[in-house]
């Protein structure tokens, strides 16, 4: 057990640490809090990372201040504090943290860049998003910009920042324009990728710190795979 424990610990890449918060790189299939599943989540990994780093004795505090879907990659903020997390969260919900994505998809969206505005229904039996064009009853507005930002031999990518945050909304939205997300079979990508990730990762990440007040900008590698390689 104790060296599983520390296998997981030495694959946390740790991005941004400081006294107040710690932001990591999720890998697809990581999920970032405990579900049904029963798998063990990052958060558990990151306690774990923490406890072990400053020999902390008892239980780590650790704050989950926003999700990552288990097949994406990308930036994950934690707060290592109960007096920063509400303070980060605070920032989520007032849209003062800039979230960056980067999506690759088969098909050329129409428009080199566009805003989409959808409303969103979660149906929790297929933890999947409907979107309609207009609002109808338990729906959410959702709202994201995207631009082509280069061109593969077979796949386009795009830079997605999200206005608002909503259930699986980049992967339904882009899906709605006739775009899936590579590997996204749930969204309607012809088949899935072979670790069971799909091509949407967590790029960068811009907010004002909650306690030092200063501007903090991290970028997260991206896996490595040939195609998000060709990105490069």
């Amino acid at each position: 057990m104790a060296e599983k424990t520390l296998s997981n610990k030495n694959n946390l890449q740790v991005l941004f640490e400081d006294n107040h918060i710690i932001v990591v790189n999720k890998r697809a299939g990581d999920i970032v809090q405990g579900d049904k599943t029963g798998d063990q989540p990052l958060s558990d990994v990151v306690k774990e990372y923490i406890k072990y780093k400053y020999n902390k004795p008892g239980n780590v505090y650790l704050g989950v201040v926003h999700r990552l879907d288990r097949p994406t990659t990308g930036l994950v903020i934690f707060a290592k504090t109960s007096k920063v997390l509400p303070r980060l969260n605070a920032l989520f919900v007032s849209k003062d943290i800039k979230k960056t994505y980067w999506a690759l998809v088969k098909n050329q969206p129409e428009k080199t860049q566009d805003t989409l505005i959808n409303w969103l229904k979660k149906n929790p039996k297929n933890n999947k998003a409907s979107v309609y064009n207009k609002e109808v009853s338990d729906s959410k507005k959702a709202i994201l910009h995207y631009e082509i930002i280069q061109k593969l031999d077979n796949y386009f990518l795009l830079e997605v920042n999200l206005e608002t945050g909503r259930h699986h909304q980049i992967r339904a939205q882009l899906a709605n324009i006739g775009c899936p997300i590579k590997g996204d079979l749930k969204y309607g990508f012809d088949r899935s990728n072979k670790d069971g990730s799909i091509h949407l990762h967590a790029r960068h990440i811009e907010f004002i710190h909650p306690v030092k007040k200063e501007v903090v900008k991290i970028t997260a590698p991206l896996p490595s795979d040939p195609i998000w390689d060709a990105c490069l």
